[in-house]
């Protein structure tokens, strides 16, 4: 497998020309809350109003691009990455196949049927198993790996470009931390147009694997408890991710899923966005510097 941490400024502006008409170019919008610390500006980055209310439609999409899928394609997800493999592939009318852990939210597993997805759920170990073994038996085509994949990360990187266009004085950039392929690419494509710019991974309290790893210099294992923030958290990091995360991004943050919680509301109601809880973790680290 390719090496994952020198994924090139020209992987990164291919992936936006490869996902071009299949993800949008998304707005910035400033935060005006009571809740933002003086001094600061927040910044939301409304990947929400993607095709499928997700970022993930652009990694997935690149990934998919970048094999031959003509005999269909095959991936693990917690449902995001699902959703964009399966939107993708029902735009190229191939099959697609998604093992899911059973805790799996039910409007996700709805979504990425509706569009055509096999779906086969199983216990979040084997999940997470399969994920490793990047292979899941009986299911079609290619595998896609909904992380370690240099397509994948070129493919978020895409995110930093349009940030630094709409922003070139941006500084600081939060991203929600589950297996690390939206924080990692982030990190790589902001040195190469903002190397002053730091990237911090948020990480849901009922498993931050990566805290704790930056703070041993390698990675542990943590106690893995399931939660309604289900878009991110887990026992462990990806062996092959380590290098990558350990060497662009400049910290992690730990959230409750009761502070959570309090950032949807926030969100919803003094900025009048919906958004799924993992993706709000981080913009509770922005207003209260937890």
């Amino acid at each position: 497998m390719a090496a994952l941490d020198d994924v090139t400024l020209d992987e990164i502006r291919a992936a936006r020309e490869n996902i071009r008409g299949l993800a949008i170019r998304t707005p910035l919008l400033r935060l005006h809350s009571d809740r933002v610390p003086p001094d600061t500006e927040v910044y939301l980055k409304c990947e929400n109003l993607q095709p499928i209310g997700c970022y993930k439609v652009r990694c997935a999409a690149n990934a998919l691009l970048s094999v031959d899928t003509t005999r269909g394609l095959h991936t693990c997800s917690a449902g995001n990455f699902g959703q964009g493999a399966a939107y993708v592939a029902a735009q190229r009318g191939v099959p697609c196949g998604v093992l899911v852990p059973d805790t799996a939210a039910q409007p996700k597993l709805d979504a990425m049927r509706k569009m055509g997805a096999e779906i086969r759920a199983v216990p979040f170990a084997d999940w997470f198993a399969a994920v490793q073994a990047r292979h899941v038996p009986g299911m079609p085509g290619v595998f896609v790996h909904p992380v370690a994949d240099r397509a994948v990360l070129a493919g978020n990187g895409t995110i930093a470009l349009e940030i630094v266009e709409d922003m070139p004085e941006v500084d600081t950039v939060l991203a929600a931390f589950g297996g690390g392929a939206l924080t990692t690419g982030l990190a790589i494509a902001m040195r190469h147009v903002r190397p002053s710019a730091r990237v911090f991974a948020c990480e849901i309290s009922t498993g931050a694997p990566l805290a704790p790893s930056l703070a041993a210099g390698r990675p542990v294992s943590v106690e893995y408890t399931t939660s309604w923030v289900d878009g991110c958290g887990s026992s462990g990091l990806l062996d092959e991710m380590w290098e990558p995360v350990r060497k662009h991004v400049a910290g992690a943050l730990v959230v409750t899923p009761e502070q959570t919680a309090q950032a949807v509301r926030t969100l919803a109601t003094q900025a009048h966005i919906v958004a799924e809880g993992c993706v709000v973790s981080r913009a509770f680290v922005a207003w209260f510097g937890c």
